[in-house]
């Protein structure tokens, strides 16, 4: 049972819920995902089977896009409703032209500093797991991208909402992405709702709600690997990537697919004049 399937995540869960539901659902114990979405996040997660476990890291490349709703005039402690308010402020002289205006300043390649709730490693441990203990330590800000963000809805008020579309790179906090956004409004914000729509090519009339996922629904692993280059080689080829050896570089930039003539080999990439792979899955 090897491929992968694309799964809109309910509220509730963590990211490994959804993986220990899928394990005991296909029989299968090598289930992975790409991307982690928060317990209250919906939509789009990326679940490798099998072989395609071996695939998940080329699958979190991919831009993602997100609608999320926010409220201005209420900052907490985990940047979301989920979190203790850790300042107040009165939002009614915000306008719908003040937050679009702002928009074009967290658009492009933008610092951020990882919320005390992620999973990025401090000192060998997880930011989660200090801050469940009350920690606050020092972060470095750590550069992303924001390829689109538009304003969608917006409801004026002491407690505004703002509703968010947001096309970014791997590693983008929207949850930070609304705390600042609020910062930078002078009022402070936090997150109240989260959607991925799409990652990658994947968009969510592609998704399978996770009480209906069977392993029909398991899509080959080539087509995980649609958005990179493609490289054929022949059967002696396939045989040496299987083995470890190295072929002729392939002139191509990047990681790409290599395929063989009973399908995708491995994922590899061009090392000097050689092409070496990356992760093997035939």
């Amino acid at each position: 049972m090897n491929g992968f399937v694309v799964v809109d995540k309910p509220a509730g869960m963590t990211s490994h819920d959804v993986i220990a539901r899928l394990r005991r659902a296909l029989g299968e114990r090598r289930i992975g995902h790409a991307g982690t979405l928060d317990p209250a996040a919906t939509g789009i997660l990326l679940i490798g089977v099998g072989r395609g476990t071996r695939l998940l890291r080329f699958l979190e490349a991919h831009e993602k896009e997100y609608e999320a709703d926010a409220i201005l005039g209420l900052r907490t402690s985990t940047q979301d409703a989920e979190g203790d308010v850790t300042g107040e402020a009165d939002a009614s002289a915000v306008t719908e032209q003040d937050v679009r205006a702002l928009l074009p300043r967290f658009t492009g390649e933008i610092d951020q500093v990882p919320p005390m709730v992620s999973a990025v490693k401090i000192g060998g441990e997880r930011l989660y797991k200090k801050a469940r203990r009350g920690e606050e330590v020092e972060r470095a800000p750590r550069r992303v991208t924001v390829h689109a963000l538009d304003l969608m809805g917006f409801e004026p008020g002491p407690r505004a909402r703002a509703s968010l579309r947001v096309v970014c790179s791997r590693g983008t906090y929207i949850r930070t992405l609304a705390a600042d956004l609020g910062d930078a409004l002078g009022v402070g914000a936090h997150l109240t709702a989260l959607r991925r729509t799409r990652v990658g090519p994947y968009a969510l009339d592609k998704a399978v709600p996770l009480d209906a996922v069977t392993s029909e629904q398991l899509a080959p692993m080539a087509e995980a690997l649609s958005g990179y280059p493609r490289h054929d080689v022949g059967v002696d080829g396939a045989r040496a990537l299987i083995q470890g050896k190295p072929l002729p570089a392939a002139g191509l930039d990047g990681p790409y697919a290599v395929f063989g003539p009973d399908g995708l080999v491995a994922m590899a990439e061009d090392r000097g004049e050689e092409l070496r792979s990356l992760c093997v899955v035939a």
